[in-house]
C-alpha cells in the first residue's frame, strides 16, 4: 500500500479508537446516576445517565467494523475494558484517601444549611461506580463481540449492501443483552436493587437506544461520506474488502 494510505489508515483508526474510548469510559462514570423522563414524557420511566452517551459508541463501533473489521473492533474493545478498569481501580483507591478537614470544614453544608458530608457523598457515588464495574465490563465484553460478529454476518448475507441494515440489526442485536445484563449484574447482585425496577430501567434504556439507533442512520451515512472522501475511493473499497474478509489492522 502506498505511505500516505497507510498513514491515512492509522490516523483514522486513531481517531475513532479515541471517540470510542472517551464515551465507554464517561458512559461508565456517569452511569450511577439514574434520571426520570416524567418531566419530559408524563410518565415515571427512568434511564441511567451513561446511556445518553452510548450511542455515539455505537455509532463509533459500526464505523470501526466496516473499515477496520471484527478484529479492529475487539481490539480497541478489549484495550476500553483494560483502561476502564484501570479508571476504576484509581477512583477506589481516592475514595481511601484520608480527607482534609478544612475541605471537610468548608463543605459541611449545603446551599440551604443542612449538614453535609462531601466526604461520605464522593465515596457513595464513586463506590456506587466500582458495584457496576462488574456488570459494566461483563455486558461490554458480550455486547461489543456479538456486534462485531452479527455485523460481519448480516455484511455477507447483503454482499456488501445496505449499511444501515448491519449497522442497525447488530446494535439493536447487542444492546438487547447490553442493556439487561449490565443494570442485573450490577444493580441486582452487587445492588440493592429489584428485579422489578432492573427490569424497568432496562427496559426504558433498551428501547432509548432502540431509537437512537434508527435516528443516528443519517450520522453513519455521513460518517461513511466523509471517510471515504479522507481516503479515497479505490483505497476506501480496498479497505473495506479488507475489513469483510477479517484482515487485522
Amino acid at each position: 500500500m502506498p505511505n500516505s494510505f497507510t498513514h491515512k489508515k492509522q490516523q483514522l483508526y486513531l481517531v475513532l479508537s479515541g471517540i470510542f474510548i472517551v464515551n465507554a469510559l464517561l458512559a461508565e462514570i456517569i452511569g450511577v446516576k439514574i434520571f426520570s423522563l416524567e418531566p419530559l414524557i408524563g410518565r415515571p420511566d427512568n434511564l441511567t445517565a451513561g446511556v445518553l452517551i452510548w450511542p455515539v459508541v455505537f455509532v463509533t463501533t459500526d464505523i470501526i467494523n466496516e473499515y477496520f473489521g471484527k478484529e479492529g473492533v475487539l481490539r480497541i474493545s478489549y484495550l476500553t475494558v483494560g483502561l476502564i478498569l484501570f479508571a476504576f481501580l484509581v477512583i477506589y483507591a481516592t475514595t481511601k484517601l484520608p480527607p482534609a478537614a478544612f475541605w471537610l470544614d468548608v463543605n459541611k453544608t449545603d446551599d440551604a444549611g443542612r449538614p453535609f458530608n462531601i466526604d461520605y457523598a464522593y465515596q457513595s457515588i464513586f463506590r456506587q461506580g466500582l458495584g457496576i464495574i462488574a456488570g459494566s465490563i461483563t455486558a461490554f465484553g458480550i455486547g461489543q463481540v456479538l456486534d462485531a460478529t452479527v455485523f460481519q454476518l448480516l455484511r455477507r448475507a447483503t454482499k456488501g449492501r445496505y449499511v444501515w441494515l448491519r449497522a442497525t440489526g447488530s446494535t439493536l442485536l447487542s444492546q438487547l443483552v447490553d442493556s439487561f445484563v449490565v443494570l442485573y449484574v450490577a444493580f441486582y447482585l452487587f445492588g440493592n436493587w429489584s428485579l422489578d425496577q432492573v427490569i424497568s430501567v432496562a427496559n426504558t434504556n433498551y428501547w432509548y437506544k432502540f431509537a437512537a439507533a434508527i435516528l443516528l442512520t443519517p450520522v453513519l451515512y455521513l460518517a461513511h461520506y466523509l471517510i471515504d472522501r479522507y481516503l479515497g475511493q479505490e483505497e476506501t473499497v480496498e479497505l473495506q474488502q479488507e475489513a469483510a474478509a477479517d484482515v487485522s489492522v
